[in-house]
């Protein structure tokens, strides 16, 4: 009976349920247990089986540049990081709020690290979040308008909680680039939350994005009521080398 039921659970893909049953079984545990008590451990199994394969795909589909956590950022080199601060983004209460964050600073200092230790950290939290290099991205954007699945791909970018543009500014947007950033930042605005590390302070993405009414409109959505990490000092990397 004890096999017909593992079979059974199984099929249905009560993987947790199944595993926690055959420790019992194993362990010869379940003599000690009440009916109750036996229901109650399986359920729970099989829910945090359930949770743990969620997170896991959560963090696959997303695509991070890093397998960084909040738990591994360095606080001690002086770069301007306000631990309280941080720590007070990583409970993920400005993704439920729909409130965005830039991350801005020198190259090396940390800025894709934090976003991508954010992004992990709204993935525990059951948030299903994407990850960009911003420069990878509109390239990818026109293949999608060549094939047809441009619109399917925006739409899919939309529903994420949450949106990590890395590496924004390296280089000026021409017109498809700034009009599909346009068009990403319109449908997110007061729904998603969005998170942009840049090289460039904020005062130069005006510059960046060009054409003034477009720049005004993608920057008035992002930039107003935001959270922000201004970083500096010198390139963590480069003193690691050193």
């Amino acid at each position: 009976m004890n096999s017909t039921v593992l079979n059974k659970m199984s099929n249905l893909k009560f993987y947790g349920m199944q595993q926690a049953y055959q420790t019992l079984l194993d362990t010869n545990q379940h003599h000690s247990l009440t009916n109750d008590e036996i229901i109650s451990m399986l359920i729970q199994a099989e829910w945090e089986d359930r949770e743990n394969r969620k997170i896991n795909r959560f963090i696959r589909t997303a695509r991070f540049r890093y397998g960084a956590s909040i738990e591994e950022v360095d606080f001690t080199a002086r770069r301007g990081l306000d631990k309280t601060q941080l720590l007070r983004l990583a409970d993920c209460s400005f993704i439920k709020k729909n409130e965005n964050l830039l991350i801005c600073g020198p190259t090396g200092v940390g800025k894709s690290y934090l976003a991508s230790a954010l992004g992990h950290q709204a993935c525990l939290q059951g948030y299903k979040t994407l990850y960009f290099n911003t420069q990878k991205l509109f390239p990818q954007l026109n293949i999608y308008k060549a094939d047809g699945s441009y619109l399917k791909q925006v739409s899919k970018i939309e529903k994420h909680d949450l949106l990590i543009l890395d590496d924004f500014g390296l280089q000026a947007l021409d017109n498809n680039a700034r009009m599909m950033l346009l068009e990403i930042i319109e449908d997110r605005h007061g729904r998603r939350s969005t998170i942009i590390s840049s090289q460039l302070p904020v005062s130069k993405w005006y510059e960046i994005i060009g054409e003034s009414t477009v720049a005004d409109a993608i920057l008035d959505r992002m930039v107003h009521g935001s959270h922000r990490i201004e970083l500096k000092g010198e390139s963590m990397r480069k003193n690691k080398l050193k």
